[in-house]
């Protein structure tokens, strides 16, 4: 018999990258590197906290007789949605939904206030962890991406303390825009909220029609005292460390992070919180929770609950180990 030789192992080539993905790789590291260093300043931002009550838009809205529509999808953790925004606020915050009204337009608020369980449960909601953690790995070549550079990239955009989250500010809103004859939603170049180089913006990565919505949308809420969140498209506030920041005014912000009393918005009574500054996700849970979505069957249907890595931690493992793990309570 003579020996057969061997058959060449076929390789598979990579796919030479096009200019548009390299454009756009470019572009979303360095929006984020942008938004990384705006958090950084706002760390050190100062704040005057003025105590001012928060106020339900609900309640407002439905006194105005404006129209306004709220999102009724649950918030992480199956937790209701808190639609407060400080009193100061309100009266700009319905000029601008009425504006829209005129417009043929209907404001739609994704979220308002947010507690410290809500905005840290946010960087470990399954969804909005991985679609962050696939884009840094896109950035990174595919690579398992550096604990530090995760850490910022899911910092720009959710916020990581509450010193530099408006939403616990009680200051700053998402949103969404209706057309008010169909109720089909204005387009902006992606859902809320989209984690992509389409996020910023400014993105040069969606289509004119949609670049002039945001612009319009953006304007509008301008001429009612709002500023945006550069970095988001649906992202607005006042009166915080992000306008004052933004608006080069040199003031310090008079809303700062705060917990609100119990009861629907109707007491609207608020107290600074403690250490604003302190991680609210440490990077030893942000290594633990993508540590979890990488050994993960990428492709299978709900196989990135990253919440419950957190779960798992508070229902068996006692309260000083997951102190080791950098897992605070909720």
């Amino acid at each position: 018999m003579t020996e057969e030789t061997p058959k060449p192992v076929k390789t598979q080539t990579p796919m030479p990258e096009s200019a548009d993905d390299i454009a756009r790789r470019a572009y979303w590291t360095a929006r984020l590197d942008e938004a990384d260093a705006f958090m950084r300043a706002i760390t050190t931002y100062p704040v005057r906290e003025c105590g001012e009550p928060v106020v339900s838009l609900v309640d407002a809205v439905r006194a105005a007789g404006v129209e306004v529509t709220f999102s009724d999808r649950p918030h992480v953790r199956g937790l209701p949605r808190l639609y407060y925004l400080r009193a100061g606020l309100v009266p700009p915050f319905l000029a601008a939904a009425a504006e829209m009204n005129a417009r043929g337009w209907v404001l739609k608020v994704e979220d308002g206030y947010r507690t410290a369980e809500m905005q840290r449960g946010l960087g470990r909601e399954a969804a909005i962890f991985v679609a962050i953690l696939d884009k840094v790995r896109w950035e990174c070549g595919g690579a398992t991406p550096p604990v530090d550079l995760l850490c910022r990239r899911i910092g720009a955009l959710v916020a990581n303390a509450p010193k530099v989250a408006t939403h616990m500010s009680g200051s700053a809103m998402d949103i969404s825009v209706l057309r008010r004859d169909t109720g089909e939603e204005v387009d902006r170049g992606g859902p809320y909220p989209e984690m992509s180089e389409k996020t910023p913006m400014a993105s040069p990565f969606v289509s004119a029609p949609a670049s002039a919505n945001r612009r319009e949308i953006t304007a509008l809420m301008s001429r009612h005292g709002f500023v945006t969140y550069p970095w988001e498209f649906w992202h607005y506030n006042a009166g915080d460390a992000y306008a004052e920041f933004l608006n080069r005014t040199g003031l310090p912000a008079r809303y700062g992070p705060v917990h609100v009393a119990p009861g629907n918005g109707r007491d609207g009574r608020v107290t600074p919180i403690d250490h604003p500054t302190e991680a609210l996700n440490p990077p030893a849970a942000i290594r633990e929770l993508m540590n979890h979505a990488l050994t993960t069957t990428l492709s299978s249907p709900g196989a990135h609950e990253a919440d419950n890595v957190h779960d798992k931690a508070r229902d068996g493992v006692p309260q000083r180990d997951i102190a080791k793990l950098g897992m605070r309570e909720g």
